[in-house]
């Protein structure tokens, strides 16, 4: 009988340990492998002008490389045939020992396929405010829009929208305010279509919702690192289990919000489960 039960036993073993290495080439590959996905956001308030405009938006890159100097994320940027490319905070990571560098090749490439705005999230501000002046003005030099509490208008066919942003909270005390920013925006009875880029997805339904952008977009919630069929992201930024707004649109006081579940993660030790790094294209309609 003992005999018999040495194969069986084995067996199992291979199978245990099979089973074992299937998971491990599934996590690495649900972690590295990019996907693209194409969404539409309509409004009746888009200017003709810009309808159809497509916006790739990418978020949390915490200093991944997807590829040999990110050759695979360019691919994935450029094969979607952006109008304007979003950078939503994040993209340097906390513990990364040259975050400057890195922001500034990452500028290049990706102004260098389309035009590319950038605002901070809490992980260029962990470095400190000398690191994060740098890594602006790499970006800067890089031909990369910074949106520092700021607003630049996008012209076309005579008809214009504005593209706003504002800076992680994390920044200067005495920074100026979204509130302020949005009063600049509608000062002298003006009503233009906006964007607003704004990291934190935690911060829309109370704040940024309010401010009365037509469309924000956000980051910071890694769509939620695992994500589960009917239950969504389930460890949130503050520690907390089953977190909203997470991943993809969401409305809160009659305004939308777009959340990218991002590109990597930190800390790293904690793998993304069936949530892969996503290059959001985001086209604009006219309704």
């Amino acid at each position: 009988m003992a005999n018999r039960r040495r194969p069986r036993s084995r067996l199992h073993a291979v199978m245990r340990w099979g089973l074992l290495a299937l998971l491990i080439l599934f996590v690495y590959w649900d972690n590295t492998a990019l996907r693209t996905d194409s969404l539409t956001y309509t409004s009746t308030a888009l200017p003709a002008e810009f309808d159809g405009l497509r916006i790739v938006q990418l978020s949390d890159l915490h200093n991944r490389e997807f590829g040999e100097d990110n050759a695979r994320l360019y691919q994935a940027v450029e094969q979607a045939a952006p109008d304007l490319i979003f950078l939503t905070g994040d993209l340097v990571d906390e513990y990364a020992e040259a975050p400057v560098p890195y922001a500034r090749a990452v500028g290049e490439a990706l102004s260098a396929i389309a035009p590319t705005y950038f605002v901070t999230g809490n992980h260029e501000w962990a470095h400190g405010n000398a690191v994060v002046e740098e890594i602006k003005t790499a970006l800067r030099e890089a031909g990369v829009t910074v949106l520092s509490n700021q607003c630049v208008p996008l012209e076309r066919g005579g008809e214009t929208i504005f593209i706003a942003g504002v800076d992680d909270p994390n920044g200067y005390a005495d920074q100026r305010s979204p509130a302020d920013l949005a009063a600049e925006i509608y000062q002298n009875g003006a009503d233009p279509f906006w964007l607003l880029l704004a990291h934190r997805n935690d911060r829309f339904a109370g704040e940024y919702s309010l401010l009365g952008a037509d469309l924000t977009l956000s980051g910071h919630g890694h769509g939620g690192i695992w994500r589960f069929p009917f239950v969504g992201g389930v460890f949130g930024t503050q520690r907390n289990l089953f977190p909203t707004h997470t991943a993809g649109f969401y409305s809160d006081n009659g305004a939308s919000v777009f959340v990218s579940r991002g590109l990597g993660n930190s800390p790293r030790v904690i793998p993304r489960i069936l949530n892969r790094p996503q290059v959001a294209v985001i086209a604009l309609e006219r309704g």
